[in-house]
C-alpha cells in the first residue's frame, strides 16, 4: 500500500500558538513512520511560514524556528502543484502532498481561512472545510443556525462598534446575571469575563473588543458543562461524555491548561439516558453546522437535565491529556487510531 505524505501545520498567527505546538507535538508523535511521510510547516506568531525537519521536541518548547533546517515555504494555491512549495538555496521546489493536517487553534487556523486556501489547492485537508470552520468559530452565527435545528442556546444580544453606555445597558436589560462577555472568534476563552453586574460590563465589553470586532453578551446557564468528541462524516462515532467540575468562576485559560481549581470527569457523572440525549443533541449540532471529520460539541448540562447548547471547537485541543482524544479513548480508541481515522475521512469524497 502506497505511504501517503501527510503535510503537519501548526504554530499560527493567533493568541492560540502556544497550544497548537502542544497539540501539533502529539499528532506528530502518533503519526506511524511505517504508513506516512510527514513533512512539517510550522507557522510564526509573526506568520511566517517555515518547513522544518527538527525534532518534535524543539516544536514543544518553541525553539523550532531557529533550526538550521528551516527553509521558507508556503501552500500553493495551484492545483497542479497540490501542496508546498520550497525555498531552498535560492531554488523553488514542490513538495507533493496526499492530505494537510492543520493543529491550529484560534484565527487564522481554525477559522476557515487556511481551509479554504487547501480547497483552493485541492489538498485533502483532516477536519471541517470552509464553510462550517468559520461558522462554528463565531459564536453567534454558530447559535443562531443551532437554534434553527431545535437544540436551545442561551440568551443573549450582539454588540458591535461604536456602542455606548445607554445602548449597552438598554440591550443587556432582559438578560439575568450573571452575564459572560465574549468575542465570538476568539478561542480557549481569550476575552471573555464573567459579569456579574452592570458596573463591570463597560470593561469587559472594552476587553471583548481587543479581540474582535464583534462581542456576544450571555447569559450565564445554571448548571455544568458537558462535551462530546464527534468523529466522521456521514456516519459518526461519539466518544464518552466528559463534564467539567468547576470550583468558582469559569472554564477560562488558566483553568483549561493548569486545571488548579478545576476537575474534568470522563465519564461524566449523570445517567446513561442524559449522557444518550447528550450525544444524540452532539450529532444534531454537528450535522446542523456541516461539520466533518472531527469536532467536540460542547453544552451545558441544567439543574433540570435541560441540555443547552455552547460552542463547537473544530481543532480541539489534541495532547494526550486533551478532552478530545480522552472522549474517543473512553470507547477504546487508541490515540494512532484517532490520527489514522482522520487521515482516512479527508480523502473521502
Amino acid at each position: 500500500m502506497k505511504r501517503k505524505t501527510i503535510a503537519v501545520l501548526f504554530g499560527g498567527c493567533s493568541t492560540e500558538y502556544e497550544v497548537s505546538l502542544q497539540s501539533a507535538s502529539s499528532v506528530i508523535r502518533n503519526l506511524s513512520p511505517q504508513k506516512y511521510d510527514i513533512v512539517l510547516l510550522g507557522i510564526t506568531r509573526q506568520g511566517e511560514w517555515k518547513k522544518y525537519t527538527g525534532p518534535v521536541e524543539r516544536i514543544q518548547d518553541n525553539t523550532w524556528m531557529s533550526h538550521p533546517s528551516c527553509i521558507p515555504a508556503v501552500i500553493s494555491p495551484d492545483r497542479n502543484t497540490h501542496g508546498i512549495l520550497a525555498l531552498e538555496n535560492g531554488q523553488a521546489m514542490a513538495i507533493h502532498i496526499d492530505v494537510a493536517f492543520p493543529v491550529l487553534h484560534g484565527k487564522n487556523g481554525e477559522d476557515g481561512k487556511l481551509q479554504g486556501l487547501l480547497e483552493m489547492a485541492g489538498i485533502p485537508c483532516v477536519g471541517c472545510g470552509t464553510l462550517s470552520s468559520a461558522i462554528c468559530m463565531d459564536k453567534d452565527i454558530a447559535h443562531k443556525l443551532v437554534q434553527l435545528s431545535g437544540v436551545k442556546t442561551p440568551p443573549s444580544v450582539v454588540l458591535y462598534p461604536g456602542w455606548s453606555n445607554d445602548e449597552l445597558l438598554e440591550i443587556t436589560g432582559r438578560l439575568s446575571y450573571p452575564l459572560f462577555v465574549k468575542p465570538v472568534g476568539a478561542g480557549s476563552s481569550f476575552g471573555i469575563t464573567k459579569v456579574s453586574s452592570p458596573n463591570g460590563l463597560a470593561a469587559a465589553v472594552d476587553a471583548a473588543f481587543q479581540h474582535d470586532r464583534k462581542v456576544v453578551i450571555e447569559q450565564a446557564v445554571k448548571g455544568f458543562e458537558v462535551g462530546c468528541a464527534v468523529l466522521g462524516n456521514n456516519e459518526l462515532t461519539i466518544g464518552e461524555v466528559d463534564e467539567i467540575e468547576l470550583a468558582d468562576g469559569f472554564f477560562d485559560y488558566t483553568e483549561k491548561y493548569t486545571l488548579k481549581t478545576s476537575k474534568i470527569h470522563m465519564p461524566a457523572r449523570i445517567d446513561q439516558d442524559t449522557a444518550s440525549r447528550i450525544k444524540q443533541t452532539a450529532a444534531t449540532i454537528y450535522t446542523a453546522l456541516d461539520c466533518r471529520g472531527f469536532a467536540r460539541v460542547d453544552m451545558f448540562l441544567t439543574p433540570e437535565k435541560e441540555i443547552i447548547f455552547n460552542e463547537v471547537n473544530t481543532i480541539p485541543g489534541f495532547t494526550s491529556h486533551s478532552r478530545y482524544p480522552n472522549m474517543l479513548g473512553g470507547i477504546g480508541m487508541t490515540f494512532e487510531e484517532i490520527v489514522d481515522a482522520l487521515i482516512r475521512l479527508a480523502t473521502e469524497a
